[in-house]
């Protein structure tokens, strides 16, 4: 080998610091709050306090943002798994979590974003709305 890395990634990854609501998948824990490192459409890499472990289910709700789809922001449902759990010694104790989507709805309904964003839709609503 000659040196050169090559890098895995198959979408272009962003910046951003969005916040989202993560939920363990089947799980009866409440979802939580959390904040976006970067985003890609086909993952997103977060940091968190939660004791997540790779290859877990969970579920990650957020605005996907117009720099990454072409269209107007709207409320994303991604389903993945957990690929990488690091810790991030620089934010008091916070793990970097690297989640790889299986699949994901996108609702562009205002109401239904906003009780999403709140943490009100109730767990059964939000498995059932698209």
């Amino acid at each position: 080998m000659t040196g050169f890395q090559t890098d895995r990634r198959l979408a272009e990854r962003y910046s951003l610091k969005r916040p989202l609501r993560v939920h363990i998948w089947k799980s009866l824990i409440p979802a939580y709050a959390a904040e976006s490192i970067n985003i890609s459409q086909r993952g997103i890499y977060f940091k968190a306090n939660s004791p997540l472990s790779e290859g877990e289910a969970i579920e990650v709700f957020f605005d996907m943002p117009e720099e990454i789809i072409g269209e107007p922001s709207s409320e994303w449902r991604c389903t993945g798994h957990v690929v990488r759990v690091e810790p991030i010694e620089a934010t008091g104790g916070r793990r970097g979590v690297g989640v790889q989507f299986d699949c994901y709805e996108v609702s562009r309904s205002k109401p239904l974003r906003a009780a999403l964003a709140a943490g009100t839709l109730p767990r059964m609503m939000a498995d059932i709305v698209p």
